[in-house]
């Protein structure tokens, strides 16, 4: 094969990844201009997220950590551009196939839309526009495509002509990619009447001797901004609190709607509460602790009037997410809450807004549903929810666990009287000492902070003698049950992860 042959069919691949782009960002464009849930990469990303085994995706977020969605979305993107590639290419033996691989995608995006929450006519417009741009872009762009020139020519006839027409396009297609941000208003309008909100709702005032005093350790109470979001939601709910309404239905005496407003109008219940994720390493940071409004669950299903034959309640967000929390946590006498306010303030919309689950003692995988807007009273027998379809145990109560946040692993100490520090937890059984091991010798108790009740986190802190050179650090959390943490290392998969986290620093 010539060079001249391959700089040809570079052309084409060229031509077909540039109408691929351009119908990428009119999509784009248009899903906002016309507030569509969801544009078609993200649509499809989204299937992506539903169909991969749940011990895929652990070990994928292990790899990249929080940045999985945007990887998956800048990989579906380039998938497209891929086969817009590809469709350039076969134009060169017929205009029939490259027509062919865009009604593929064109399908395979058309499914992805049907299946997820959401769907209407409208989803099909942004997708519509995007598939009749790659056909017209891609023939326009192979017609400007030089011919093959001989050796001996100096540069492939009307090349020019298609350089300044493919450039043309491109700016084009990234000037309405770009722009697509600014059409959109649900997103914007919904932050907006969130901020305008007023709920009757204190901020929450830390107890004293909460905070041990240690610099370097997280706060006992965390910023909405800097507490830990892990969801399965590629594109957020934009959920008018006027329009929210949740449905209470399946074994109980009568079905109940509530909206937002009847929440308003009860008395909120207010507490501090730690939130845990099942996918919580040992020593992670899947775990915060903030003040929490909201109604009492136990109330909403004694309105209800459950079935004493239920078990389960089968959570279902927005989005289509579900889980299954059981009766008995909701109904305990716990601060199990349908939270309308994070740290005093409207929930932000990345943590559920406008209303979410919050329950005490139990991961969130199968109890802190966000954008909730369903509760159906059940038997766990009945049912399987996202996270048990994908390896993970119907049940999740929160295990006793501790970390080491100073010194961090590897730090450079001066040696000496080294004070070092932590968080522990067990929501709603406590925690009732910690401590921490220097180099396998005698463990030595730490002392704790001061929790208003037993389904936050503690902060420890210990003072050690630490002479110059390299050591290992070890913590251990003892609950109130009397339970003291496993030294046995276990993955987070089914049902959280256990053993002692350990941390290597240098005394100098």
């Amino acid at each position: 094969m010539t060079t001249e042959v391959r700089r040809s069919r570079w052309y084409l691949a060229l031509a077909g990844a540039i109408a691929g782009g351009a119908g990428v960002a009119v999509a784009h464009a248009l899903t906002n201009l016309l507030n569509a849930r969801a544009t078609p990469i993200q649509s499809v990303a989204e299937v992506v997220i539903a169909i991969t085994p749940g011990p895929v995706a652990e070990l994928l977020i292990g790899l990249v950590g929080r940045n999985d969605k945007p990887i998956l979305v800048a990989g579906v993107t380039l998938a497209v551009l891929g086969l817009g590639a590809l469709a350039g290419v076969l134009s060169a033996r017929s205009r029939v196939l490259p027509n062919l691989v865009f009604l593929a995608m064109f399908v395979l995006a058309f499914v992805a839309a049907l299946v997820r929450p959401g769907f209407t006519a409208v989803s099909v417009l942004p997708l519509a526009a995007g598939a009749v741009t790659w056909v017209v872009l891609l023939a326009v762009l192979v017609d400007a495509v030089p011919e093959e020139r001989p050796a001996e020519a100096e540069r492939p006839v009307g090349s020019r002509r298609f350089v300044l027409l493919a450039g043309a396009t491109t700016v084009l297609a990234i000037g309405v990619g770009v722009s697509g941000r600014f059409f959109g208003r649900s997103r914007r309008a919904i932050e907006t009447t969130r901020r305008l909100l007023r709920l009757p709702a204190t901020r929450g005032v830390a107890p004293a001797g909460a905070e041990v005093g240690l610099a370097g350790l997280t706060p006992w109470r965390v910023p909405n901004n800097a507490f830990y979001r892990i969801d399965t939601a590629l594109v957020l709910p934009a959920i008018d609190p006027t329009e929210w309404r949740l449905r209470v239905h399946g074994m109980v005496d009568r079905e109940v709607t509530l909206t937002y407003q009847d929440l308003l109008d009860t008395e909120l219940t207010e507490a501090w509460v730690t939130l845990c994720c099942v996918s919580n390493e040992v020593g992670g940071d899947l775990i915060g602790n903030a003040w929490w409004s909201g109604v009492r669950i136990a109330d909403v299903l004694a309105r209800a009037g459950v079935s004493p034959d239920a078990d389960a309640v089968k959570q279902t967000s927005a989005d289509g997410w579900t889980c299954g929390t059981p009766i008995e946590a909701l109904t305990d006498g716990r601060d199990a809450l349908l939270a309308v306010a994070m740290n005093g303030r409207p929930l932000p919309v990345d943590h559920g807004f406008p209303v979410r689950m919050v329950v005490p003692g139990l991961y969130g995988f199968v109890s802190a549903t966000k954008w909730v807007v369903d509760l159906e009273v059940t038997r766990f027998d009945k049912f399987t929810a996202y996270w048990t379809e994908r390896g993970w145990s119907a049940q999740g109560p929160v295990k006793t666990q501790s970390r080491i946040e100073v010194p961090r692993n590897r730090d450079e100490v001066a040696s000496g009287r080294v004070r070092v520090g932590g968080q522990a937890w067990a929501q709603h059984t406590g925690i009732e000492r910690v401590e921490v091991r220097l180099d396998g010798n005698a463990w030595a108790e730490a002392v704790l902070g001061g929790v208003p009740s037993t389904d936050t986190w503690v902060q420890w802190s210990a003072t050690l003698d630490v002479p110059p050179g390299d050591h290992t650090l070890a913590v251990r959390a003892t609950d109130k049950s009397g339970y003291t943490q496993t030294a046995a290392i276990a993955d987070v998969v089914p049902d959280g992860a256990t053993g002692w986290h350990t941390i290597g620093f240098t005394a100098s």
